[in-house]
């Protein structure tokens, strides 16, 4: 299974809003990979255990228990990366939420919905709470950013929609009424946002049919390298692969995974794995394509994959293949 992640759009926007708020950067990381990486290479996404620990933290610093909701406020189709702009090229909301429900683990891994419609009102149903946060948290991030992306879609800012909360209400219940309208209802079965069917044939500013299909490719595309087998391993070996001739030390490829040294050392020994078993591993298939399909000299091979001795070369490849260079070579 994949390891549950968050995009960092969303990670970056709750450091911002904490530290409007008064925050410092270093205690809103704390007991985060990013309190030793930083943010400056954060990457695309970051492993859910983070997003967590940076939320408690926030919650904690700022004391603002509705904090989940102005962080979902800020959540708008820019923020969705290109899920968002794939939303924008349909031809009304019906058509968005469809994209929505099939590539909705693009915004978030663990998330599960459920959608209905009886023909006079829809509702999207959350199943289970994604994040390992207070549930008040969870469901106001996740309705309010919900209703910030259809009035971004509909550009209707005044758009006002019914929900129903599996809590109590809590004491920023006017806060509720104030983002989502008069028709917000407290100790429901489950947490759900409900909006008349009509609204789903309504037609979209932005559609842009012809575009929509190259945007849903490339989700297709970022929803099954998210689907994949994602170890620290796997990914140290991509990431390697890419950077063919450039071999940078651990510490390195720990920072430009989003870990600190530490964390990524325990991942791979908890993945029975090592950084220079990886790293050989790497620089034997870069020398195997080298003697194979150039006709480059053995102390030049040797150099591009990191040894300034040929026969140092030598034994090291035959002690990844099992095999002399010069045997590879012949062989091919």
């Amino acid at each position: 299974m994949p390891r549950p992640t968050t995009p960092a759009q969303y990670v970056l926007i709750l450091i911002d809003f904490a530290e409007q708020a008064g925050c410092e950067r270093s205690q809103l990381l704390q007991g985060t990979s990013l309190a030793e990486t930083g943010i400056d290479n954060i990457g695309a996404r970051v492993d859910d255990s983070d997003f967590n620990r940076l939320a408690h933290n926030a919650l904690e610093l700022t004391g603002d228990r509705s904090l989940g909701l102005h962080l979902g406020l800020r959540l708008n189709l820019g923020t969705h990366a290109v899920l968002g702009q794939a939303f924008m090229t349909c031809r009304n909301l019906g058509e968005a939420i469809e994209l929505f429900l099939k590539f909705h683990h693009l915004l978030s891994s663990n998330l599960q919905l459920k959608f209905e419609n009886d023909g006079e009102e829809c509702s999207l149903t959350q199943l289970e709470q994604p994040y390992e946060l207070p549930h008040d948290f969870g469901a106001e991030l996740l309705f309010a950013s919900m209703l910030n992306t259809v009035r971004g879609l509909l550009n209707a800012p005044g758009l006002q929609l019914q929900v129903e909360l599996p809590y109590q209400e809590p004491e920023h219940g006017d806060r509720y009424r104030e983002v989502f309208g008069p028709k917000v209802y407290f100790d429901a079965k489950q947490g759900r946002i409900l909006f008349p069917s009509a609204l789903m044939h309504a037609p979209l500013p932005s559609s842009n049919p012809a575009l929509r299909a190259l945007y849903e490719q490339e989700c297709e595309r970022l929803l099954a390298d998210l689907q994949e087998e994602d170890s620290v391993a796997l990914q140290t070996l991509r990431l390697l692969r890419k950077l063919e001739g450039q071999y940078p030390q651990m510490p390195i490829i720990a920072q430009m995974l989003n870990f600190s040294p530490r964390t990524y050392r325990r991942r791979l020994q908890l993945e029975e794995q090592s950084f220079q078993d990886l790293l050989d591993q790497v620089r034997a298939e870069h020398a195997t394509h080298y003697l194979k399909n150039t006709r480059l000299p053995l102390s030049s091979i040797a150099y591009m994959v990191g040894f300034n001795d040929p026969s140092n070369f030598r034994r090291a490849y035959h002690k990844w293949t099992g095999r002399s260079p010069g045997k590879a070579r012949r062989d091919h």
